[in-house]
């Protein structure tokens, strides 16, 4: 789950991570008074959507005077704003953040995510912080620093020091380093974080350093410990397909192929995916209907991937172990009654009640049904169908 920009910034200071004043508004009016009531001579007005690379396509502009705020509160409020991480479609914003101006001397990248291959956090840093951080992953990687933590002492202060000093940082800097980079860690630790991404993390005058801009995303399977933090979710943010079968139990995440897919077990869909990939064609989404899935689910895994415009094939691939095979077979039977699906369905069921499962799908007769003999035989079928479909 990810949260917005103002919202980041909200927990990160109940950790003493330090932050500009500022205030979210969802009118051009609002956003005039709560520039009024911060004061000041400059004010930043942000867009807030779930993406990054707000800054290179007009999503934050600094104001001089409060009719500026005004003005330009108008005209990002209702935009659509389309970065690298929106894709096409982009995303339209119904929030800004008005925040005091700073006086900056230079910035810098900080962040924590999870290395999956150490499981550990890891901590990076750079001197080229800003909006051209991906460039900066991409085509000079040295310049990112990292350091691994171990989560169960979290981060040292001579691990903080050591990357003060790779950063350039001297005297004072150095103190106020280990300060924000420890109550970063602490906030992504104590709040079951995913990720935290600070860019800009902003020098001061005064040689202090402060969160320009904040990101960050939280765990799922923790969520359960922190009920503020589900209270800020923005569903109008999310892919409202994904947020429709949550609420069946079903974990779904939309590709950009033509394969729907629907598989039992991560693991399992993992690879399903990657065998259609190996096949030469494009899954269009992950689809993992659980252990408990039944036909009512499995009839609402059909409706949601055939939301997709794009899919021209489904591969059902079923290994029967909690979930039973025959009760895979009367949900797709199901789907069939209350769905008109004008596609191939590719469907491979192996494991408990596989047998019960092929006559029951033998006997309904359904047209657009192909029998796979196994893994590869399914995603072969599924690539060429969906080519043949295109």
């Amino acid at each position: 789950m990810n949260i917005h920009e103002y919202q980041a910034k909200k927990v990160l200071s109940k950790f003493g991570v330090a932050t500009l004043l500022g205030k979210v508004a969802t009118s051009s009016s609002e956003a005039r008074e709560i520039a009024e009531e911060i004061g000041g001579e400059m004010w930043v007005v942000k867009a807030q959507v779930h993406a990054g690379g707000r800054g290179k396509v007009g999503g934050i502009k600094i104001a001089k005077t409060l009719d500026e705020v005004e003005e330009l509160s108008k005209k990002i409020l209702g935009m659509k704003l389309v970065t690298h991480q929106t894709g096409s479609e982009g995303k339209i914003v119904k929030k800004v953040y008005i925040e005091a101006a700073a006086d900056i001397k230079k910035e810098y990248y900080l962040g924590i995510v999870l290395d999956r291959q150490k499981e550990i956090p890891v901590m990076m840093a750079s001197m080229e912080g800003g909006v051209e951080i991906e460039k900066v992953a991409a085509e000079t990687p040295e310049k990112i620093i990292k350091i691994d933590i171990d989560p169960f002492v979290g981060l040292r202060d001579f691990q903080a020091r050591m990357l003060a000093f790779k950063l350039g940082f001297k005297n004072e800097q150095i103190k106020y380093f280990v300060k924000f980079s420890k109550a970063l860690y602490e906030t992504y630790s104590k709040m079951d974080g995913s990720l935290v991404e600070i860019n800009p993390m902003a020098l001061l005058e005064d040689d202090s350093l402060i969160a320009l801009d904040a990101k960050m995303g939280f765990d799922d399977n923790a969520l359960f410990r922190h009920n503020d933090i589900v209270a800020m979710r923005d569903f109008e943010e999310e892919d409202p397909i994904e947020v429709e079968a949550g609420k069946y139990g079903l974990n779904y995440v939309k590709l950009e192929g033509n394969v729907g897919c629907m598989v039992n077990g991560a693991g399992l869909a993992m690879s399903t995916m990657d065998i259609i990939k190996y096949e030469g064609g494009e899954p269009a989404n992950f689809l993992d209907v659980g252990g408990g899935a039944n036909a009512e689910t499995v009839a609402k895994g059909f409706e949601i991937i055939l939301k997709d415009k794009n899919v021209k094939a489904i591969f059902i691939n079923i290994f029967g172990g909690i979930v039973r095979c025959d009760r895979i077979a009367k949900g797709i039977i199901k789907a069939t009654q209350n769905i008109s699906i004008e596609i191939p369905i590719i469907v491979r069921l192996d494991g408990t009640n596989a047998k019960e499962a092929v006559d029951i799908l033998n006997k309904s007769k359904i047209s657009k049904l192909i029998p796979a003999t196994d893994l590869q035989d399914g995603a072969r079928k599924s690539v060429k169908f969906a080519k043949e479909n295109y």
